[in-house]
């Protein structure tokens, strides 16, 4: 069986493109959908005959080729229905591997402040459980429109053809079915809505309980957060129980008014057979297909109900259904040289408060390590990751000549390495933690990060994992980890947010001596609260709680600023 091929979709807003985009699937659909439907009919009609035939006592070999008639009947009718379901369940997953993929690449496209203030629950739910139900909605409409739709018409048909009188009589009740299930839409609508936001909450706090699963255990609210998540379920429970139990209780209800008709059917079809106006063979036929009819009447009333919750879903999804784009992996960096420009610059998070970071320049050069430091909330951090070029900034930042916001999101991706505060471990081994997936040997850069000693001490090795965030290594060695990972490249510019925390003065101070003397062809911009290193490196950018900014090397600071001399001053107090 081929694989199903997942390609973009154009106005992917639209749901009607989802069918268009099946154009081949959807032809198989209808045609055996309008084979086996119209087939159906044949069953009832062909058992009468064969009734008929046992009745009138017609010879063995007439009956015989009936009931092989009969026999074949349904079987060729079961093939047809195989086919039928087999293409529309390909239509459903081929749909929903589409509907993710838009998805995926419509986060994969958001910028870092959009993916920000993403709830990491409630986009888990949307791009499973919100897909999942919408596509489900979907294969049921396309379903239904066969084995609802066009068998009724076959059947309704076939009864009027049979008898018009008892026909328009007995059929009278089914619409009153489908006009109920259409009346009771908006409430089952609405509890919905409560529901999917309900089960997006609960999901979010089960990331959130996997994610700090050890920091409430060891502060003591193991309790607490049970009890919370315990509270959230029952929350979720009562609102499922409003958003399908209505929808579930209802078809028995819908079943029964459908099958009203039932009574005319028996009365007065029964007088025609004992006027002679029917044979018991055609008045089997005709019981059986009303049966039939008033059955699917009432499962298309609890169509409208699934139809409803599968637009809610639909709507929760449609704002992440853009147009696929490409993400560019064109790359136009010359990578011989760099030369960082950086003036005026300005930079906050978010447009409406105070700028972090403001008119600060500086520039550096490949080979060079340029430490950036000052007190706590001065704006470091956000300088590293203004530099990034990830987020919107004042001012200039140029690579090379070229405004960094002019480079494409690839090719900054190329120049530019960036490790921050957290380590960001994958659960994987360390070597897939370091590269990526990109396959380079690590031997190298695991000596520059003075780890080939902790491995050496790991039966696995390189392929040692690390568990969830990290949780089987220590903190020094994530942070090598992470530090591994951002030199691996050796890419044009390195960013170290406080990359030596976790380690001692003695391996910080190794690694050091390994970046000056094997990076030569980056430039690292050093962002650290620890001043011993501060001695080996280059310039020094010293940030102020004010945003003023002070530059020069560790001695022309010793000089010229108070504030650096204190701190230096009294981290030496505290080594000693």
């Amino acid at each position: 069986m081929s694989k199903i091929k997942i390609e973009p979709i154009k106005h992917p807003d639209k749901i009607i493109n989802y069918w268009k985009k099946e154009k081949l699937v959807v032809t198989f659909i209808i045609l055996f959908g309008l084979s086996f439907n119209i087939g159906m009919i044949l069953g009832p009609i062909y058992q009468g005959k064969l009734i008929d035939a046992m009745v009138q006592e017609q010879p063995f070999s007439a009956i015989t080729r009936l009931a092989v008639t009969f026999v074949l009947l349904i079987l060729a009718v079961q093939i047809l229905r195989y086919y039928k379901r087999f293409y529309i369940r390909r239509f459903a997953n081929s749909t929903s591997a589409t509907m993710r993929f838009m998805i995926y690449n419509t986060i994969l496209h958001k910028s870092a402040k959009e993916l920000n203030q993403e709830v990491t629950g409630d986009l888990m739910t949307k791009a499973i459980s919100d897909v999942e139900l919408c596509v489900e909605g979907m294969r049921k409409f396309t379903t239904e429109i066969f084995d609802t739709g066009v068998l009724m018409v076959t059947y309704l048909i076939t009864l009027l053809i049979y008898d018009v009188k008892i026909t328009v009589i007995s059929i009278i009740f089914i619409p009153v079915a489908m006009i109920l299930a259409e009346k009771l839409k908006s409430i089952i609508y609405k509890y919905s809505i409560d529901y999917r936001k309900k089960s997006s909450q609960v999901t979010d706090l089960t990331y959130d309980r996997v994610e700090n699963a050890m920091l409430y255990r060891v502060n003591g609210l193991d309790s607490d957060m049970e009890n919370k998540y315990k509270e959230h379920l029952s929350e979720l429970e009562e609102k499922a129980i409003k958003a399908n139990v209505l929808e579930n209780s209802m078809q028995p209800i819908y079943n029964v008014i459908a099958m009203v008709g039932i009574i005319t059917v028996i009365y007065l079809g029964g007088t025609k057979v004992i006027e002679n106006g029917w044979t018991v063979g055609n008045f089997t036929t005709y019981i059986t297909i009303f049966i039939a009819m008033a059955a699917k009447a009432s499962k298309a009333s609890k169509l409208f109900n699934s139809v409803q919750k599968s637009q809610v879903s639909w709507k929760r999804i449609k704002p992440y259904m853009e147009e696929y784009e490409d993400k560019d992996t064109c790359s136009n960096v010359n990578f011989e040289g760099t030369k960082l420009e950086v003036n005026r610059l300005s930079f906050n998070f978010s447009e409406d408060s105070e700028n972090i970071v403001e008119n600060l320049s500086f520039e550096g050069k490949q080979g060079e390590i340029i430490g950036i430091t000052g007190p706590i909330a001065c704006g470091k951090s956000s300088l590293g990751v203004a530099l990034t070029g990830i987020y919107p900034y004042i001012g200039s930042i140029k690579i090379d000549g070229k405004e960094l916001k002019d480079y494409s999101e690839y090719e900054r991706s190329q120049m530019i390495s960036y490790l921050g505060h957290k380590p960001e471990l994958l659960s994987d081994t360390i070597y897939n933690n370091i590269t990526l997936g990109n396959g380079k040997d690590i031997s190298q850069v695991l000596k520059d990060i003075c780890f080939d000693e902790d491995l050496s001490a790991m039966p696995q090795g390189e392929n040692t994992l690390v568990g969830n965030g990290g949780i089987r290594l220590s903190g020094g060695q994530q942070a090598r980890i992470s530090l591994a990972r951002a030199l691996l490249n050796k890419n044009k510019i390195i960013i170290l947010d406080d990359p030596f925390s976790a380690v001692d003065m003695k391996t910080e101070q190794e690694i050091i001596k390994n970046l000056k003397s094997h990076y030569q062809d980056s430039l690292i911009i050093l962002i650290s609260h620890r001043l011993a290193i501060f001695q080996e490196i280059n310039q020094i950018v010293m940030m102020h709680s004010d945003k003023a900014v002070e530059y020069g090397t560790h001695n022309e600071l010793m000089e010229s600023s108070k504030l650096y001399k204190t701190i230096y001053n009294l981290q030496s107090m505290e080594s000693n």
